[in-house]
């Protein structure tokens, strides 16, 4: 069983001390015993420890910073919400696909923002723009909040406040199973609560450092059964031998854990996998025995944002497995939703 998540270092921003919650993990940290040091900007950390590019890329892992957010201009986060809201960034998985590979790229260590309320209170101002409209705010773009959440309660103070709301909804994706200090969370059916869930063999080859797929299914009951609107993410979609099986037992797995009450109101989001040239140097660089298929001439290319185009596999490919995987969803969760397929 994968244990929650303690830094091995921990770096405060001076203004950090003037928030709650900045003290409060302060002296936290402290009782644990946990080395602290000051930082001058949590964009700007130097002499991380490490002989080698490869020993500091994984301390920065396990490296959490404790700073205050200034930029309250929320991004995008088209399909999946209308904003990014910004709790987090960094991640202490080694998802050896992942997009924050090249987005974080000299700086993978985690950080953590203390100014909770004025992020809070922006996200109240894009609410109030969109009114009556519902604005859902996605709290996983560049983090995985749950994985450090146990330690923060940010995200729990988010649920509690997007409960209250009107027109706002809450959503966010984890790959880690540490979610019963958030079973209790007054919710009020605003916070969609997901997991990312996929073959055995992907999670076995390509997601070191994040919680088993059984775990992550047996924290989704929890969920479910606290009343909170379930979804899964199956991504990245990965090609391999026997793939068919291994998502099609993915999907048995979940129906045997889900009750019957709570499948009216799931949804499903399916990615593809897919990568840039510039995250496949860092993926060689950084995960150099990775078994991830990178093989550009296997691909056909997507054009992307910024002129950065995508390898994503070719279009019968695509129409395979979206055939197969909605032909198991709907076996198992003929009421669900699929909210996209890329």
């Amino acid at each position: 069983m994968r244990k929650p998540f303690i830094p091995q270092l921990v770096y405060f921003e001076p203004t950090a001390l003037d928030y709650p919650l900045g003290k409060e993990l302060k002296d936290k940290f402290e009782n644990m015993g946990i080395e602290i040091r000051t930082t001058t900007s949590h964009n700007q950390i130097r002499n991380l420890p490490g002989d080698n590019d490869f020993q500091k890329y994984r301390i920065a892992k396990s490296t959490l910073v404790v700073g205050v957010r200034k930029t309250l201009k929320f991004d995008t986060s088209k399909p999946s919400a209308e904003y990014a809201i910004p709790f987090a960034t960094g991640c202490m998985g080694h998802c050896h696909y992942c997009y924050l590979q090249t987005t974080m790229g000299s700086k993978p260590y985690i950080r953590t923002y203390v100014n909770v309320e004025e992020i809070l209170e922006q996200a109240d101002k894009y609410m109030a723009e969109r009114a009556p409209e519902i604005t859902r705010f996605e709290a996983s773009c560049t983090s995985d909040i749950v994985g450090i959440d146990h330690l923060t309660h940010t995200l729990k103070r988010a649920i509690e406040h997007f409960g209250q709301t009107e027109y706002g909804h809450l959503r966010f994706v984890t790959k880690f199973h540490h979610v019963d200090h958030l079973l209790d969370a007054k919710h009020n059916g605003k916070t969609r609560f997901r997991f990312s869930v996929n073959a055995d063999y992907v999670i076995k080859h390509f997601e070191p450092g994040t919680s088993p797929l059984a775990s992550r299914i047996e924290a989704a009951g929890k969920v479910a059964r606290a009343g909170y609107p379930l979804g899964f993410i199956v991504a990245p979609i990965y090609l391999h031998e026997g793939w068919q099986e291994g998502y099609h037992h993915m999907f048995e797995r979940l129906d045997a854990e889900l009750p019957q009450d709570v499948r009216d109101d799931i949804t499903f989001e399916f990615i593809q996998h897919r990568f840039t040239r510039p995250a496949k140097k860092v993926i060689e660089k950084n995960y150099p025995m990775t078994k991830l298929e990178l093989d550009e001439a296997k691909r056909r290319v997507k054009w992307g944002k910024y002129g950065i185009n995508k390898f994503i596999y070719q279009k019968d490919e695509e129409e395979e497995m979206k055939e197969q995987l909605y032909r198991s969803m709907e076996k198992f969760f003929p009421k669900a939703k699929i909210e996209y397929f890329t």
